[in-house]
């Protein structure tokens, strides 16, 4: 791993920027836990099972962030290895892990860091806490998703780290691709990693996989803006990254 990463940072940081969700949960599991006090002998199984059925998914879904964001290569980026380019964008939605990492691996590069978090927008106190533990770098650029402000053909290489899904609006999701696409060189690629909403993701993250978009919804959005794919490359069942083109073969 990276030198600038703990471990159990990713996992960590879950529980720090969604505690009011785990001590709800933890309340709950308290409070049928104390009512077996006051149930008949019979019934303190059924109660005792319920209490464990509510607590696993959240005990699943701790264990699969553990593996994904502190056990496996995900923030060794190795969909980027082999990879070079000279003028580069990465794009994040408020909460900015990638730009050191891509910084440590690409020192030669010319980075461009851009964030499109609206605050209007972008409601969820999880960016907000994230945000203020981690402020965005310095030479981060501000940005809308539908108008970027670089010129046409900037960038031989375009990172969307698990962000993109924050644009949740389907033409909005579009727009800002279109973007992506005249902000690219002929021959640049854009490469985007995120969770899918499919099988694996809603074993991990039930009904959290919503906050996800599915693998036909990602398709859709490049096909409307203009991509082809060249790769589609997993990292462990729970991420995914696209390789993308603005003129190549499609799979």
């Amino acid at each position: 791993m990276p030198q600038h990463r703990v471990p159990f940072e990713g996992v960590l940081n879950i529980l720090r920027f969604n505690w009011h969700f785990y001590v709800l949960a933890a309340v709950l599991l308290v409070g049928i836990l104390v009512s077996t006090v006051f149930l008949p002998v019979e019934w303190k199984p059924f109660v005792l099972l319920l209490a464990v059925l509510g607590s696993l998914p959240i005990v699943v879904s701790l264990l699969v962030s553990w593996y994904v964001y502190d056990a496996s290569s995900l923030y060794q980026l190795p969909w980027l290895q082999g990879v070079s380019f000279q003028k580069a964008l990465t794009l994040n939605a408020g909460f900015d892990e990638t730009t050191v990492l891509l910084q440590h691996q690409f020192p030669f590069c010319d980075l461009t860091v851009a964030d499109f978090y609206n605050p209007q927008q972008h409601t969820e106190v999880s960016i907000k806490r994230a945000r203020k533990a981690y402020p965005p770098q310095p030479q981060t650029v501000s940005v809308t998703t539908t108008s970027l402000p670089f010129p046409d053909a900037a960038f031989d290489g375009i990172l969307a780290i698990l962000s993109a899904h924050e644009i949740r609006d389907e033409q909005e999701r579009i727009a800002f691709f279109r973007e992506l696409k005249r902000s690219l060189t002929p021959d640049g690629r854009v490469w985007v990693t995120e969770h899918l909403r499919d099988v694996p993701n809603f074993l991990a993250y039930t009904l959290g996989f919503f906050h996800f978009h599915s693998r036909a919804t990602w398709l859709h959005t490049f096909h409307q803006a203009g991509f082809s794919i060249q790769g589609e490359l997993k990292t462990t069942p729970f991420i995914t990254t696209f390789v993308l083109t603005a003129d190549g073969p499609s799979l």
